[in-house]
């Protein structure tokens, strides 16, 4: 049973799901959203929230410990100086996960994870308009016209 088992595995050990929210975490603080599977976005959540938490604080050891997570004195500078002050009266949901559609290779979900407030948010695919005919998918239109001309 899972009782108090908090997160997800991922199918990963501890060292590679800890270096992939490490990874995941830099990429949002670089980038300000990113495209990723639903159970990453999710769990991904737990720890941007966390790092945005330490930017709320601002003293040296919250700069400490978000260093040792992050490992990017640019990523920390940019979370202290231009994230954290973006939500100072807010008191928690820093981030927010809308569905993206399905992968195209095995199907998996999809979800864009963004910081709140962001300018624009995501918007969901959209579905993909087949040609009407095998004709038009093969170029006979072209052969119809260099045949006449």
């Amino acid at each position: 049973m899972r009782h108090l088992n908090s997160g997800r595995k991922l199918n990963r050990t501890s060292a590679h799901r800890k270096a992939l929210m490490r990874n995941l975490v830099l990429s949002l603080i670089q980038y300000g959203r990113l495209k990723t599977t639903d159970a990453k976005a999710k769990e991904l959540r737990r720890w941007a929230d966390r790092m945005v938490t330490l930017g709320k604080r601002g003293d040296l050891a919250a700069h400490r410990r978000a260093y040792a997570f992050l490992g990017s004195h640019g990523a920390v500078k940019k979370l202290f100086d231009e994230i954290a002050p973006r939500f100072k009266e807010r008191p928690g949901g820093y981030t927010r996960v809308i569905k993206y559609g399905v992968r195209r290779g095995d199907a998996a979900s999809i979800s864009v994870i963004e910081f709140t407030g962001a300018s624009e948010a995501a918007a969901p695919r959209k579905k993909r308009r087949k040609p009407d005919t095998r004709e038009h998918q093969h170029g006979g239109e072209r052969r119809a016209a260099a045949a006449a001309g």
